[in-house]
């Protein structure tokens, strides 16, 4: 029997970007050898993801370089619109609202694409594969570029999240709602991203769970209606955030016994650094960060293969 693959995805971009800033730092790009280390201790690939800033970077570069050289890893697509080239001022300050790609014209939004796709393919001589939407924000717009271009797999897709009340453009609804999109992999209609259709463009979406039972959700549902409020079902993601070992291990072994043949994990790249990121702050944090991952990559290295998400498109396609 085929183990279910390991996906390991990090978005690979400067340093705490949930901070209003006017420039990118991207000093965390010294801080991966580390985990590519681990992943590499445990037979995992992981998928880089990268962003603008990371893709001029030239410590980042030769580290990336060599992990697509020994065939350890892959570099993939990831893109923050508001200091992508070629700039585009959608908000008269988008470093403020950080406006999803999606809000941005049509013409402007295939511009960005290309540039970044050519960028990284140029950088890394190698065809760019692979894609995740900067700020999970995808529609049918943006998947008909990447089928043009010759992706083969997104991982835009996080089921059961809805995304509107994170605001991009004051003028825009918001971020994209997933509630009701699979959370197995189909490839998609280019009319509707959220069915199977006939595209070459594989949506491989994120391994979230509902972190209670669908009674307790009933329960909590029933009480916001009470209270004249509308909120979604608490999720779990195989997403560290410190000390939540259980959960992450809850999440894969759920997804797996439901019939996954893969689960997906992922983080950002500054949050391997001290103060890179809101939720590891100091020292102590990266090492209980690591702590956790140790735990987990232990867990899965018995009940699954490490995967890039190149290689388990091919992996579907030979099915």
């Amino acid at each position: 029997m085929t183990q279910p693959a390991f996906l390991i995805t990090i978005d690979t971009e400067g340093d705490n970007l949930w901070q209003n800033h006017r420039t990118i730092a991207t000093e965390n790009a010294r801080f991966l050898p580390r985990f590519q280390s681990l992943c590499e201790k445990y037979g995992f690939k992981p998928t880089w993801l990268t962003n603008y800033e990371m893709a001029i970077d030239p410590v980042y570069v030769d580290f990336a370089r060599d992990v697509i050289a020994r065939g350890q890893g892959e570099v993939g697509m990831h893109l923050h619109a508001w200091h992508s080239p070629p700039e585009h001022d959608l908000t008269g300050d988008d470093w403020r609202h950080k406006p999803y790609l999606i809000e941005y014209p049509p013409d402007v939004l295939r511009d960005k694409v290309i540039y970044m796709t050519r960028l990284l393919e140029e950088t890394f001589q190698t065809p760019m594969r692979s894609h995740r939407a900067g700020r999970w924000a995808f529609n049918e717009a943006y998947a008909a570029i990447l089928i043009e271009l010759g992706y083969q797999v997104d991982c835009s897709v996080t089921p059961r999240v809805d995304w509107r009340s994170n605001p991009g453009s004051p003028h825009g609804a918001g971020g994209s709602d997933y509630r009701h999109f699979p959370d197995r992999p189909w490839f998609i209609d280019p009319q509707n991203i959220a069915r199977p259709g006939a595209s070459p463009l594989l949506e491989v979406p994120m391994s979230i769970q509902y972190k209670y039972s669908p009674f307790v959700n009933r329960l909590r549902a029933i009480s916001d209606a009470l209270r004249g409020k509308r909120r979604s079902p608490k999720v779990s993601w195989l997403r560290p955030t410190g000390g939540n070992t259980r959960e992450m291990i809850r999440v894969a072994e759920q997804s797996l016994a439901g019939g996954a043949d893969y689960v997906e994990f992922m983080l950002h790249s500054s949050e391997f650094m001290p103060g890179g990121s809101p939720g590891f702050q100091t020292a102590a944090d990266i090492e209980r960060l690591y702590d956790d991952l140790e735990q987990v990559f232990r867990w899965l290295a018995s009940r699954t293969v490490g995967m890039t998400l190149a290689e388990y498109y091919q992996r579907v396609k030979e099915a």
